[in-house]
């Protein structure tokens, strides 16, 4: 009984593959259009992605970042040389050859033209100390030369680099009231600190007129397990009011707000698109099981059950919503992964470059999507197919 009818669903299914080049037309704009969907959807998803790496990848759960009490960012802390020493000196600090390994950093905003458009950007330029080379570990000079404390030196983001006009090594710049020169270029693992521009922040502070204040301090702790300890000891501490989160949580916050609207976007896009592609589908199939009326009728005449019609209807659209989502998925990989651009981070207001990445997981995705658009698109042909009354199909032409 069930081979008898797994031999039918075969027969039938077989049938309706082998007779798609005769729909080429109908079955090309269904492929077309699910690959569209999928490649605008991925696209769009890789950014949110791309972000999200940007922000966390070079962030540690052994760092820890101290901002004013109540600060949401950077921008709007501000610690003072007294406090910011004392926060070197807490426990759970780690320290090397030259002390503990803590950066007290100031970071303001400069206005560099992109390489793409000409239009003026905000660009991070963040002071910070030598110990912040041990902080962030992952920060590597791939050109040139870290900068010389006490000197008006900046070393420049790789990925910085890559989207504004200026910043090769050798060029000089004037921000505030002084004049840099460019003395290397860095990278960071893909993470935010190649967004950035970094100079000594003791040339920084009289260059901004901030006389001895600063914004943040990074710190590199003894372990993850040392944050509570190190929390603990500045939060109680009555000569400070301080804010104390774990880095990596800190740009994960950070990164929340961006890439949530970049998904409701996408999520947005992908539903309108996806629709279009479903109805691309469904005149497809109806057209497919128009065109097989009377074939269907004789079938069904000839002892073929209602299921195996159903399944051979919704197999062919499957297979083209498939073969449109694997197509859409590699020509998303192809022209958008590694992208480079960048946009503006509502929590600092200043570009953030990032790469387009396009993963894995949002390929998988993509095709699951375009199945999903398949089944849609071939279930009510289906159904209309097995329940054509047989008499009725046979009559017609």
């Amino acid at each position: 009984m069930a081979s008898n009818w797994l031999s039918q669903v075969a027969a039938v299914t077989s049938v309706n593959l082998r007779t798609i080049p005769e729909r080429r037309g109908s079955s090309l704009a269904t492929v077309i259009g699910v690959a569209g969907v999928v490649i605008v959807s991925i696209a769009v998803f890789s950014i949110a992605e791309g972000v999200r790496h940007a922000l966390t990848a070079s962030a540690g759960s052994d760092n820890a970042v101290v901002l004013r009490s109540g600060s949401d960012s950077e921008m709007m802390s501000g610690l003072q040389r007294d406090a910011t020493r004392i926060i070197a000196e807490a426990p759970g600090v780690r320290r090397g050859a030259g002390g503990a390994v803590s950066s007290a950093e100031l970071y303001v905003i400069v206005d560099l033209p992109k390489r793409s458009s000409g239009t003026d950007a905000n660009v991070p330029l963040r002071g910070v100390q030598p110990a912040a080379f041990e902080v962030r570990d992952k920060v590597r000079v791939v050109e040139g030369r870290k900068f010389e404390p006490g000197r008006n030196e900046i070393m420049v983001g790789r990925a910085a680099a890559s989207q504004f006009k200026g910043l090769d090594v050798g060029n000089h710049l004037r921000w505030g009231e002084n004049e840099w020169t460019v003395v290397g270029i860095f990278e960071a693992g893909g993470g935010l600190p190649e967004s950035e521009i970094w100079c000594d922040v003791g040339v920084l502070q009289p260059a901004y007129r901030r006389g001895s204040s600063f914004q943040s301090v990074y710190a590199k702790l003894e372990s993850p397990a040392a944050f509570q300890a190190f929390k603990d000891a500045l939060t109680t501490d009555p000569r400070l009011d301080v804010k104390v989160v774990r880095e990596d949580e800190y740009y994960a916050a950070q990164s929340q707000t961006l890439t949530g609207l970049i998904r409701i976007i996408g999520i947005f896009i992908t539903i309108v698109m996806g629709a279009g592609a479903v109805f691309a589908a469904l005149n497809t199939m109806y057209a497919a099981v128009s065109a097989r009326t009377r074939e269907i009728a004789t079938l069904r005449a000839l002892g073929f059950r209602a299921g195996p019609v159903v399944i051979s209807v919704l197999a062919e659209s499957l297979l083209l919503a498939l073969l449109g989502g694997v197509i859409g998925a590699a020509v998303a990989w192809l022209a958008f992964d590694g992208y480079q651009t960048s946009t503006l981070n509502w929590s600092t207001f200043s570009q953030l470059s990032f790469a387009f990445a396009v993963t894995p997981p949002l390929i998988a995705l993509g095709i699951v999507c375009s199945l999903l658009m398949g089944l849609i698109g071939g279930m009510f042909p289906a159904i209309r197919a097995a329940r054509l009354p047989v008499a009725t199909a046979l009559r017609e032409l």
